[in-house]
């Protein structure tokens, strides 16, 4: 269904069908956070260079500022707002927190999102893998040594 620029997009959003009208323009960052009302992934660079806008698109990570909500029809999303179960937070999360890996929390989505990423592709990184994998997410506060030992440690946990 189409009306003047907007089209009903329906997606699976952390494990739950949504559908809502979207704009033929619209990011998938834009329509996750302005029209589905997700507000889990940050607008930081809005031109893929920061990472604060991961997301987990049919399993792969992606910037989705630079993905068209059009794309994403039929698609499974999984933003920061999905890692967590019910019962608790994911191990990736609860290792964020115990590492003081975060800050002022604009960052922080993305890091996790793409940290579950990392340990999906590679469940035992080294820190050079980590940093690597990581390496499209930028922090202004934290500092990367907090968010490697968050991850190596999640790592570990995940592993046992």
């Amino acid at each position: 269904m189409t009306t003047a620029n907007h089209f009903v997009l329906s997606a699976v959003i952390n494990g739950e069908q949504r559908d809502f009208l979207a704009d033929e323009r619209d990011s998938l960052l834009e329509a996750l956070r302005e029209r589905a009302g997700i507000r889990g992934p940050k607008e930081g660079c809005n031109n893929g260079n920061c990472g604060a806008c991961s997301v987990l698109l049919d399993g792969r990570l992606v910037n989705s500022c630079l993905v068209m909500a059009a794309e994403v029809q039929g698609a499974e999303i999984t933003t920061i707002e999905g890692i967590a179960s019910p019962e608790g937070l994911d191990p990736i999360q609860q290792c964020f927190l115990e590492e003081a890996a975060l800050q002022c929390g604009i960052c922080t989505p993305g890091f996790i999102v793409a940290t579950k990423a990392l340990l999906e592709e590679n469940p035992t990184p080294t820190e050079e893998e980590a940093r690597f994998w990581l390496a499209g997410n930028l922090c202004r506060c934290t500092g990367y040594d907090k968010i490697i030992r968050a991850v190596l440690k999640a790592a570990d946990q995940k592993g046992s």
